[in-house]
């Protein structure tokens, strides 16, 4: 089959979903993108973006990121102005059906809080959605955040001294959360944890 007779078949297809009830829809092509993705060149979390119930989309319980008032102003702004450019990257979360943010827990609040936006957005935001445990999604959430030169301090450490507990070495947290040795140290000494990590696990290829 030709292109031009797989695009004749699609474009037919497309006028057959307008006529779909709205939530049916919306279903119909969250799934359609993702059978779409399955004849994609790209793996990367962006090539399917849907959208789904604000009620289903949670904010996670460790990120330190904050926004200040203006800051949060201005970004609903952008949003109210520009539209949502950007998805929220989420984990989801099969046992309850939810989403849970890993990164943009602030235009997941927009997205809910704001009722002009919320019925812009007919009560549903663009996610997409990585697979990966606590451990990594904490990782994650954080190189977003050091990304875009956001993070509190007091946050960062909770962060680094729960990595700890969970197993991860302070090289591997080191190299994960985009530090230097110095960096991890001093995060685990604000929560008391420094004395368990002195002249520990570092190479001399870290010097």
């Amino acid at each position: 089959m030709t292109k031009e007779e797989i695009l004749k078949q699609f474009n037919e297809l497309v006028e057959k979903v307008k006529e779909l009830p709205e939530s049916e829809r919306i279903s119909l092509l969250n799934e359609m993108k993702k059978k779409l993705h399955e004849a994609s060149p790209f793996v990367e979390p962006i090539d399917v973006v849907e959208w789904v119930p604000s009620s289903k989309v949670i904010g996670n319980d460790y990120n330190p990121n904050r926004v200040a008032p203006p800051e949060m102003k201005l970004l609903e702004l952008s949003i109210r102005q520009d539209g949502y450019t950007q998805p929220i990257v989420t984990f989801y979360d099969a046992d309850k059906d939810q989403y849970i943010v890993v990164d943009g827990f602030h235009r997941t609040r927009v997205g809910k809080e704001v009722k002009d936006i919320s019925d812009r957005i007919k009560n549903h935001l663009p996610v997409v959605v990585i697979n990966k445990d606590l451990r990594e999604r904490m990782a994650s959430t954080i190189r977003h955040n050091r990304a875009r030169g956001t993070h509190a301090i007091p946050g960062m450490a909770k962060i680094v001294e729960q990595l700890y507990f969970m197993g991860w070495s302070d090289k591997r947290i080191a190299e994960q959360l985009g530090m230097d040795k110095d960096e991890v140290l001093r995060l685990k000494q604000f929560v008391g944890l420094g004395n368990l990590f002195k002249d520990r696990e570092y190479s001399k290829s870290w010097e």
